[in-house]
């Protein structure tokens, strides 16, 4: 058989009032050290008792030194002036060179730099730009009497403006003929063939002296 407590013996009840009370124990013992003074026993607990001599200590007279005395004053020195001389200057001008009114003075004039040009100097512009014979008419004129439809450019359908670049030069004759923009079908090559072929034209002129000049020309192909 199991031994069974008796209510009275079971201290599980009480546990919390054993608790508390533990509690209530060590918070007071612990005020109790926080809060306890002790004094020591020795003279200065007895100061009040104490006889002083403050009072028989005798007064120190303060010390006074004199000022310095003031630095001297110096005397200004009170010098004489002898009475203002007037001195005179005499400026004495010499003007050694004549003028006369019917000096005429000649005007300078200064002239520009002449203009070096070189011999095989090509210019896009010019004074004077050269001109074909018979002036553009003639130049339209010479255009249809030589200038030939390309058989391929004709059977293609091709027509445009072809562009030419060539130079004249001193003598008026053509050289250097190229195309600067071309529409193709053997109109370019015949471009070229009809202004190499062109007669002399009339050379440009920079200062009066003809000079080499690059020129561009169209040249139109049209079907009818």
């Amino acid at each position: 058989m199991e031994a069974k407590k008796t209510p009275k013996a079971d201290l599980t009840k009480k546990s919390g009032m054993f608790l508390n009370l533990g509690l209530l124990i060590s918070v007071g013992l612990t005020l109790f050290a926080f809060e306890y003074k002790s004094y020591e026993s020795g003279a200065l607990m007895d100061l009040g008792t104490v006889e002083d001599d403050f009072e028989e200590l005798l007064d120190i007279p303060i010390t006074e030194q004199p000022p310095p005395p003031p630095p001297p004053v110096e005397q200004p020195i009170i010098e004489e002036i002898p009475d203002e001389v007037e001195i005179e200057e005499k400026i004495e001008v010499n003007f050694d060179v004549d003028v006369q009114e019917e000096t005429v003075i000649k005007e300078v004039v200064i002239a520009d730099a002449p203009v070096v040009e070189k011999a095989d100097e090509i210019f896009d512009v010019v004074e004077t730009m050269p001109t074909p014979p018979g002036g553009m008419e003639g130049w339209n004129k010479y255009l249809s009497k030589n200038l030939k439809y390309p058989t391929q450019a004709r059977r293609m359908g091709i027509e445009g403006t072809v562009y030419v670049v060539f130079v004249v030069n001193t003598d008026g004759s053509i050289q250097d003929v190229d195309i600067l923009r071309g529409i193709g079908g053997g109109c370019d090559e015949e471009a070229m063939r009809v202004v190499r072929n062109a007669p002399a034209w009339e050379p440009g002129k920079q200062r009066g002296r003809p000079v080499r000049v690059k020129m561009r020309l169209p040249i139109r192909f049209k079907l009818s």
